[in-house]
């Protein structure tokens, strides 16, 4: 029987129950690691919805870790739904941030630059509220491409490899089933 390449591909890390949930937990670890360089060394202060897009990362690696630790090939298909829906999460809000840089929506008023205040005292409360980095101004782009669009894109890549493997597991399960049911 012929199988699909992108599955055929991802054999090795769905082989057992420990791989692919290390795969996920070295992966998010490196993107997580290269967030925090950028922050503390590369001197790239996050704002709010850039600290909101971190949890995603974070979610992944403990539950990667919890998986790996435990190893159960068995449950490697819920694992790797879950993660999915963690990574769609993570997509989802890496996308409303590139929505908001890009003004397509509003962003949270503490970390968006408003209109000209009318009064002195508008003018003293909004610098008062003021976050330092704006959720609407991307503070550094690679070829036209922010953080938060690679964000997008590293968990969008992440949702379809997880999706993948729940699939080509899942159905792997219900032949073996099938097969031993007759």
């Amino acid at each position: 029987m012929l199988r699909s390449a992108p599955r055929r591909r991802l054999q090795p890390i769905t082989d057992d129950g420990r791989t692919f949930p290390f795969f996920v937990l070295v992966t998010s670890a490196i993107v997580m690691g290269t967030v925090l360089l950028s922050q503390y060394w590369g001197g790239l202060a996050p704002c709010e919805l850039c600290l909101t897009e971190r949890w995603p990362w974070d979610a992944a690696i403990v539950i990667a870790f919890v998986a790996a630790m435990i190893g159960s090939r068995p449950s490697l298909p819920w694992v790797a739904l879950l993660l999915a829906a963690v990574f769609a999460a993570g997509s989802a809000l890496a996308f409303y941030h590139v929505g908001v840089e890009r003004h397509w929506f509003a962003g949270p008023s503490a970390c968006t630059a408003g209109g000209t205040p009318a009064t002195l005292e508008a003018l003293k409360a909004q610098l008062m509220r003021a976050q330092p980095v704006q959720c609407d101004e991307p503070i550094w782009t690679l070829f036209g491409v922010s953080l938060a669009g690679l964000n997008l894109l590293a968990s969008l890549v992440m949702a379809a490899i997880c999706i993948i493997v729940f699939s080509s597991r899942y159905k792997a399960r219900r032949r073996l089933s099938l097969r031993s049911s007759t």
